[in-house]
């Protein structure tokens, strides 16, 4: 199951970096990780070669893992194998619409953590799908730190991100108000009793938001806001450990 997450993220990454090439959005001054194709020469059919066979790879797993479960799974699987396609292809990809976020969120949060957690135990609770919520948001918080970054960018190519859609103003309060309200449930899970106290050790990385959501009020420049996109992922990575070391201390 992680390894089947992982190459269909790949894929998509894979997906949107060469189809933004392709629409003449990417080129070798853009800021972000992207730039096989801009910066280090890869040809454009190589990665979609790599990202087919991300795919792939995925889809021989996905099989393993319904031969070990249940086929309902090829259903989530596949509706997000077409989400990590349509995020960047088609007439109207997701990711040049202010839905981009929201598809991120809830097929990168709830879709995969329910998704394990039903191969893991071949059921579904309402406990999981609510711990699952500050994932998704945090989630959807580094896909609007990217379109924040590359807002005017992303104008002049086209796109209507909800960074577009809100304007530079308020798409930083969401951004700082989903922050705030991805540390809220962790206390109002707490509070229900859905978590032990242990799970606020994920409080800890609030300086961290703090920082970041300050650098998006400080600065306008992508290559000084770079810095911030980078945080915000490594922010997930650092709120979901601390979750879950919480949840294991809780249960020794």
């Amino acid at each position: 199951m992680l390894f089947a997450s992982i190459f269909i993220q790949a894929a998509t990454n894979m997906f949107n970096e060469y189809f933004d090439y392709k629409r003449g959005l990417d080129d070798e001054n853009m800021v972000g990780i992207a730039g096989a194709i801009v910066r280090d020469g890869m040809t454009p059919g190589t990665v979609l070669k790599f990202a087919w066979t991300c795919i792939g790879i995925a889809v021989a797993l996905g099989i393993y893992i319904c031969v070990a479960s249940s086929w309902w799974v090829a259903v989530v699987g596949v509706c997000c194998m077409i989400v990590a396609y349509f995020y960047s292809a088609g007439s109207r990809p997701l990711a040049y619409t202010p839905v981009g976020e929201l598809a991120s969120a809830v097929c990168m949060g709830p879709g995969i953590v329910l998704l394990a957690f039903f191969v893991q135990t071949h059921t579904i609770n309402a406990r999981a799908a609510l711990l699952s919520l500050p994932i998704g948001l945090l989630i959807g918080l580094i896909l609007l730190a990217n379109n924040l970054r590359d807002l005017d960018q992303d104008k002049a190519g086209g796109r209507r991100t909800l960074a577009i859609v809100l304007g530079r103003r308020y798409a930083r309060v969401v951004f700082a108000g989903a922050l705030a309200l991805t540390y809220v449930s962790i206390a109002a899970l707490v509070i229900s009793e859905t978590l032990t106290p242990w799970a606020l050790i994920a409080w800890i990385t609030i300086p961290s938001s703090i920082s970041i959501v300050k650098m998006y009020y400080t600065h306008t420049e992508p290559q000084k806001l770079h810095k911030a996109v980078k945080g915000t992922a490594n922010l997930l990575f650092h709120f979901g450990m601390l979750m879950f070391a919480g949840i294991i201390i809780s249960l020794l």
